[in-house]
């Protein structure tokens, strides 16, 4: 039984060196113009829902979805989401289908996860992907007001609607 043991540890740690070797001598292709596998994706996909399951608090958001709170919430999605996740009048976005792994585009599905984890998606980012952690740049509240959002891209106010369809706001000149 010890020889059986000891075989699947000396097993493991060959196994383990193996995939250390491949990668760091540069075997797996990292370029971010090609489609991941299927088993890549299935390992991403996976570890990023239950990492995000694991760790966002269980809030509820503490706004409610008024007109103002709403608009709000779609000027932010606008000048800070859209251009990655898609808009109305671009719901499949060419820099989201430029990033490795690619951006869910929510004009063609709407996100899956709750708003609490959508929360703590958006606010602290996802390492290895180009989702930034926007907790650094937007208040809470903001990002709540973009989760008002989010939660009903198939039932909004037609104001709201239009406030989506606007061109993107530019980025204050910043002084020399």
């Amino acid at each position: 039984m010890a020889n059986f043991i000891r075989g699947i540890i000396v097993g493991a740690i060959v196994l383990a060196a193996a995939v250390y070797g491949y990668t760091r001598l540069g075997f797996v292709d990292l370029r971010a113009d090609q489609s991941p596998s299927a088993f890549e994706e299935h390992l991403a996909g996976s570890a990023m829902d239950e990492s995000t399951e694991r760790h966002a608090p269980p809030q509820k958001n503490p706004l409610q979805p008024t007109q103002e709170n709403l608009l709000a919430g779609a000027r932010l999605y606008r000048d800070k989401c859209s251009d990655c996740h898609g808009s109305p009048i671009n719901p499949n976005s060419d820099y989201g289908r430029s990033f490795y792994p690619r951006a869910p585009q929510f004009m063609k599905q709407a996100p899956d996860m709750p708003d609490n984890e959508n929360f703590y998606v958006v606010k602290h980012g996802v390492r290895w992907t180009a989702m930034p952690a926007w907790g650094n740049i937007m208040a809470d509240s903001e990002i709540w007001q973009v989760m008002l959002v989010l939660g009903r891209f198939e039932k909004l106010p037609p104001e709201v609607n239009e406030e989506l369809r606007k061109p993107v706001a530019a980025a204050p000149a910043k002084a020399p």
